[in-house]
């Protein structure tokens, strides 16, 4: 896909959203032939192209009300209590109401997000039981209808983001690619559209603060990564990017050799107050209240377990696979005999009773803590340092150099740390290093680590659906097979090294590897209901889900890390072209 240029010189086109990036620019009256929308970047000439993302919102649509009556997860269920929990109850008592097990525990944005929404249910969805608060809602499908509209509705403000993101661009050819990649993601399919949650508008959010960072509006970014830490906590992973971007790019002088020059005040001054002034408006009324203690355990529970009940593709998910491998090896009278001559092992006997012992092992889709039978087990403050650790790794390069793809490296490098050490981390939770990732496909090298972590992350999320088996897979194997064969005819090779250790053609065997594994467990899910002897090995088919993806998973931020700390030609650049 080649890109088109014009002869004469394209006249810039404002965007709708482009007044909510630069607070200090003066408004242009438009050119009568040129148009401004959310969906269109120009109006289309001859011998031009149109990059509009309007016939894939359109088409997308289609798709997605299609998808109404496939499986939803209880993730419907939360959503339909708290719609009914901020609409009423006061203000007060939303983080307090237990009355269901789906209590609210987003940060303040989200539940006024939810109460807007409330505002708009029509009187048949409301007898149809939407805003029921009850301890198990029942429900038609007036409500399912209802719901799922708010998603493909509030995900408007994605299209809206990144139509801008093309209008500002100049390479359009490959900022259309990047855009269209992301608004048609299998992962925004398959956990919004029909598993059930409102990522869009959130990464749309997440888009405007990379928006402001590319053409350096850094008190709108701070506004916006502020906005978006008050809808879903989840982002505070990527705050350390965030936060050393913006100390280096708009508070530190290092030209100035005087220490009280070096910090430049009034800007610390500046972005401090948008920050505060976001988390007043957000938790104000809460603090008011008296409530922030009951907000902050909902945010912030600990009862949980080191594993989710479905292993996300972490370090974590092959830690736990290796531990089950141990307890079958060690129990084997030669192999335990010979490793107990070289290592201390414990015995057969010790294995046994430890087995019995073990409330949880991580095979048993519970959530609670996870205990380990051989290796030792893992604790919150092990992530946390470890989580720590890497995050401060990849935010010195832009401490030294802050350029724009500095940036999103660290970015995407902290949400990778984030996912691969972190405690309870849910598989969805892949996505928040897809999306920044995104916006680094320009060159080669970064598209093979680029398609390992879209193919093993999006496919990790297929469990999340256990219906639905044909829509899932053949949209992803589609939306792979487009956007490689794009992105690999719009990046260019910037580095003089064709390959390290050959890694592109590792990443070719393995994401071929995911199809047949995919079909592996697929024919294991029917086998399981014609043979009593699989029904025992329940999680087999999750577990080879989660070990395979997170290899990829690793490989992925392995590659990454080796380009992003020893190829500096890759991350001078200050723009995404």
């Amino acid at each position: 896909m080649s890109e088109v240029r014009s002869r004469k010189k394209k006249t810039p086109v404002r965007s709708s959203l482009e007044g909510s990036i630069d607070p200090g620019s003066e408004p242009k009256s438009p050119s009568p032939s040129v148009k401004s929308s959310w969906f269109s970047s120009k109006e289309p000439t001859k011998g031009t192209r149109n990059f509009s993302l309007w016939n894939i919102w359109v088409a997308t649509t289609i798709l997605k009300v299609l998808l109404f009556d496939t499986y939803h997860s209880t993730d419907f269920d939360v959503h339909r209590n708290w719609l009914a929990i901020t609409n009423r109850l006061p203000l007060k008592s939303w983080y307090i109401e237990a009355t269901s097990q789906w209590t609210l525990d987003y940060p303040p944005f989200f539940a006024y997000f939810e109460w807007a929404l409330s505002q708009f249910v029509p009187p048949r969805v409301v007898e149809d039981g939407c805003l029921d608060l009850v301890e198990k809602g029942q429900y038609g499908w007036a409500t399912v209808v209802f719901q799922r509209s708010t998603v493909i509705i509030t995900e408007i403000f994605l299209f809206a983001v990144l139509q801008t993101y093309i209008n500002l661009s100049e390479n359009k050819t490959l900022t259309f690619i990047i855009a269209g990649s992301l608004v048609l993601s299998p992962g925004l399919l398959i956990v919004d559209h029909m598993h059930f949650q409102y990522n869009g508008m959130l990464f749309g959010i997440l888009c405007c603060v990379i928006l402001c960072a590319r053409h350096k509006k850094h008190y709108w970014m701070a506004f916006w990564f502020a906005v978006l830490l008050c809808f879903k906590h989840i982002f505070l992973y990527l705050a350390p990017a965030v936060f050393v971007y913006l100390l280096r790019a708009e508070v530190l002088d290092v030209t100035q050799k005087n220490i009280i020059k070096f910090v430049k005040w009034q800007n610390l001054f500046k972005l401090g107050a948008i920050v505060i002034a976001v988390f007043a408006v957000a938790f104000g009324p809460f603090i008011y209240y008296d409530v922030m203690p009951q907000l902050l355990s909902r945010l912030f529970p600990f009862s949980r377990g080191l594993t989710h009940a479905y292993w996300a593709p972490n370090i974590w998910a092959l830690y736990s696979f290796v531990d089950k491998i141990l307890v079958i090896v060690l129990q084997w009278p030669y192999i335990n005999g010979l490793l107990s001559r070289l290592i201390h092992v414990p015995s057969r006997e010790v294995i046994a009773a430890k087995i019995a012992s073990a409330g949880n092992t991580g095979t048993k889709g519970l959530v609670q803590d996870v205990a380990f039978i051989i290796l030792p087990n893992i604790t919150p403050r092990v992530c946390f340092l470890l989580t720590l650790f890497y995050d401060v790794l990849s935010v010195l390069p832009v401490l030294l150099n802050p350029t724009f793809k500095r940036f999103i490296g660290a970015l995407t490098l902290n949400a990778y740390a984030s996912f691969l050490f972190g405690w309870h981390v849910h598989e969805k939770a892949v996505m928040l290093i897809i999306f920044p990732f995104t916006f680094l496909i320009t060159e080669k090298r970064l598209l093979n680590c680029f398609m390992i972590i879209a193919g093993a992350g999006y496919v990790s999320l297929f469990p999340l659906l256990p219906s639905q088996n044909i829509v899932k897979a053949l949209y992803t194997f589609i939306w792979f097979v487009i956007y490689t064969v794009s992105f690999n005819e719009v990046s260019s090779h910037k580095t003089k090294h064709e390959r390290v250790f050959m890694f592109d053609r590792v990443a070719l065997i393995y994401t071929l590897g995911l199809i047949p594994m995919v079909y592996f467990v697929f024919l294991l899910d029917i086998f399981k209901s014609k043979y009593v002897i699989l029904q025992k090995f329940e999680f087999v088919g999750l577990m080879i889900y989660s070990v395979y993806c997170g290899v990829g998973v690793i490989g992925s931020w392995f590659g990454l890390s080796w380009l992003y700390f020893f190829e500096d030609s890759l991350w001078d650049s200050d723009t995404d072209e």
